[in-house]
């Protein structure tokens, strides 16, 4: 998970073209993988404040250095990068050390791939109304709406049965983690067009970068365990 929080942040300054300073992008590089360790080894305040501080002051003092080269947004876009995306994409591993957490961990992918399966041969088939043209020109109202229903019809009896979560709660953490992973999938073609590139990498031939597979579970994880804690 480490490593593909670092291929994530790396994609999201490199891949885009957004940031072409290599000390910035190890710097980040760096501060996602402490995330990604502070996640499964202590989550101690203290120890996430200090690398918070130290990492923000080395891009402070990046942007001094650089003088015009490089911009306040660029360095916004980099804590986004090495906080942000390893600190939502690790909510997997925080999943995982949970009480019934090798069964709940398959909720955020079910919950972001069913949508996605969903959205598209509902959409191919009565989509009509565009989502967000700007953005994702393809995705249509009817598809989200087809791929969030598909999700729910499966995932909620999976989480009642296996999980035992009441029927209420399990519907209501459903829908709004496969919201939240379209809103995710949105936010990503948001940058990439920002950027002007089509994917933010190239890890999977074929399939673009490692962000772009994964952008759904940057709001889905952190939302399945922040509805468990409230839910059960």
């Amino acid at each position: 998970v480490g490593l593909i929080c670092v291929l994530a942040s790396y994609e999201l300054l490199g891949g885009t073209g957004l940031l072409k300073n290599l000390r910035v992008m190890l710097i980040t590089s760096a501060m996602a993988m402490f995330v990604c360790l502070w996640s499964v080894l202590s989550q101690s305040g203290f120890a996430m404040q200090c690398a918070i501080f130290v990492f923000t002051l080395a891009l402070f003092l990046e942007l001094l250095v650089a003088n015009t080269k490089l911009d306040f947004s660029r360095i916004c876009l980099a804590m986004f990068a090495g906080i942000g995306i390893p600190y939502l994409l690790s909510a997997v591993l925080r999943i995982l050390h949970m009480e019934h957490g090798r069964y709940l961990v398959l909720i955020p992918f079910a919950m972001t791939m069913l949508p996605d399966s969903g959205a598209y041969f509902i959409g191919c088939a009565f989509g009509k109304h565009k989502l967000a043209p700007t953005i994702s020109p393809k995705k249509t109202w009817e598809g989200a709406v087809g791929g969030t229903a598909f999700a729910l019809l499966l995932l909620v009896p999976y989480a009642v049965k296996l999980l035992g979560m009441p029927a209420v709660p399990a519907l209501v953490c459903v829908f709004i983690g496969s919201v939240l992973g379209q809103i995710g999938d949105l936010l990503e073609s948001k940058l990439k067009r920002w950027g002007g590139v089509k994917d933010s990498g190239n890890f999977f031939p074929g399939h673009g970068g490692v962000l772009d597979r994964l952008d759904s579970l940057m709001l889905a994880c952190p939302a399945v365990l922040l509805m468990w804690y409230l839910f059960v």
